[in-house]
């Protein structure tokens, strides 16, 4: 057993001249091994299949998920959200974003590790290559190598399978704003419109490139994020965290072992194991996207040497200096993030739970502001416009409250029908005694009623103007 343990050691070692630090002048190949992170990983990137079949689920009829920009309408299975209803989008946003900060508040890039689109698919695609064309010290040896037949097939089926995951990636986007089957009947018969082909065409080539030739470049250089964490974590933020006051002084695990020595072995597998080659024991760096690969690494290693794990771990630089970590509560910034996103899902559960079947707006005409008849009546003109947010046609009827002298100045049926998805504008006037009309302004409530469904009722507040 011994000896088989100092073989995985000296093989290690014997690897570590493979994995150095990223520097941006060479392609990362990390190697793949297992743990509990990897597993987290995983279960991330099975979420994000997800978002490949989602579009082809139905609901009565249509597609479940739609942005029906056409429309302008968002249809969620039995839920369509209007223009009228976008407030509600932008609590979704600040939701999202107040989200992201009070995560990297607590335990750091925790997105970039695991839910980041650029870190799945560059996951998927070195899964492939993986796979394919074999450890990462094969894959250095395969691109030095000389173009020949082995080497063709292994790169071609692996650029294959990116091209297939890049097409995918493409068409999955725009299926989210247009019907899925019929998209697929376009594409395949070559028919699809320009849009469609500009957007597919743009999401291959952002994938292809930026998943499968970029990778960790991404992280570095264009993504924001990186640069910008500074200000989002503390003291308290918990972070992938080499424990260097056990580790050091590192050295080989060679010879006599001395007491002067740390736990780290100096292996350099956490090096080799991390996706953008950053090396945790040098302190944290914009490059690290707390993903615990490095944790992984070292926790096998030190299960091997028979060391206590956690010599790199989630820890805060407070926990570090020997400090007691404080609650979250007794956190201002975290109790900050907690009540945005408390008042926003209030407001996001208030405004879906109280989406008006019928959208009613009533604008007075400017232009005159009212008209003077030959009998002496006035008269008032209103353009009404009503949303129906229902998946049937409404009958309404329309009529109003207000002072008694005011009236709808027809001898039609007061009523109209609303299309199932349509805004529908129509006028109304109202004619009034000038005896009725006590003030400059008076004012009216429309309403509108469903003849087949009275609990479907709207009203709108307005005013009757009258002259000096």
């Amino acid at each position: 057993m011994a000896e088989n343990k100092h073989h995985e050691i000296e093989s290690l070692y014997n690897d570590s001249q493979h994995w150095h630090v990223n520097a941006g002048d060479e392609t990362i190949h990390a190697k793949r091994m297992a743990g509990r992170f990897r597993n987290y990983k995983w279960y991330a990137s099975t979420l994000y299949l997800l978002l490949f079949i989602l579009p082809y689920f139905r609901w009565e009829g249509s597609q479940a998920i739609l942005f029906d920009i056409p429309h302008r309408q968002f249809h969620f299975w039995a839920l369509t959200i209007w223009p009228q209803d976008i407030w509600m989008l932008a609590l979704v946003l600040i939701l999202l974003a107040i989200t992201l900060f009070a995560v990297t508040a607590i335990a750091g890039r925790i997105w970039c590790g695991y839910f980041c689109f650029q870190t799945i698919w560059v996951d998927w695609f070195t899964w492939i290559e993986d796979k394919i064309e074999g450890n990462p010290i094969q894959r250095r040896k395969l691109d030095s190598a000389p173009w020949a037949g082995k080497k063709i097939r292994l790169k071609l089926l692996k650029h294959s399978l990116w091209i297939l995951i890049s097409i995918l990636t493409g068409v999955t986007f725009v299926a989210y704003f247009t019907d899925v089957y019929g998209l697929w009947y376009s594409y395949l018969t070559m028919d699809a419109p320009l849009t469609a082909w500009v957007v597919l065409g743009t999401l291959f080539l952002f994938t292809y490139v930026f998943a499968g030739f970029m990778r960790e470049q991404v992280c570095f250089w264009l993504c924001p994020y990186a640069r910008i964490q500074s200000v989002m974590v503390d003291k308290d933020t918990e972070m992938p965290t080499y424990d260097i006051l056990r580790g050091e002084p590192r050295g080989k695990l060679r010879g006599k072992d001395s007491n002067e020595r740390g736990d780290c072995i100096d292996c350099r597998l956490c090096v080799g194991v991390c996706p953008t080659g950053v090396d945790i024991r040098e302190g944290m760096s914009e490059g690290c996207i707390t993903c615990g690969m490095c944790i992984d690494a070292c926790d096998s290693i030190m299960d091997k040497v028979d060391r206590p794990r956690g010599l790199i771990r989630y820890a805060s630089r407070k926990e570090m200096d020997g400090k007691p970590l404080p609650p979250l509560f007794k956190r201002p910034r975290v109790v900050t993030y907690a009540i945005i996103l408390l008042l926003s899902m209030l407001g996001i559960i208030y405004g879906l739970t109280h989406i008006p079947p019928v959208e009613l707006s009533v604008v007075h005409e400017r232009q005159p502001l009212f008209i003077q008849m030959r009998d002496g009546n006035i008269k008032n003109k209103y353009t009404i416009k009503a949303v129906n947010k229902t998946p049937t046609d409404l009958h309404m009827r329309i009529s109003i409250e207000t002072v008694q002298g005011i009236s709808i100045a027809t001898d039609k049926d007061k009523t109209a029908v609303l299309k199932s998805g349509k805004i529908i504008p129509f006028n109304v006037f109202l004619i009034a005694r000038p005896e009725a009309l006590k003030e400059k302004q008076t004012p009216v409530r429309f309403i509108l009623e469903s003849i087949e469904s009275p609990t479907i009722r709207i009203e709108y507040e307005s005013v009757f103007i009258r002259g000096r």
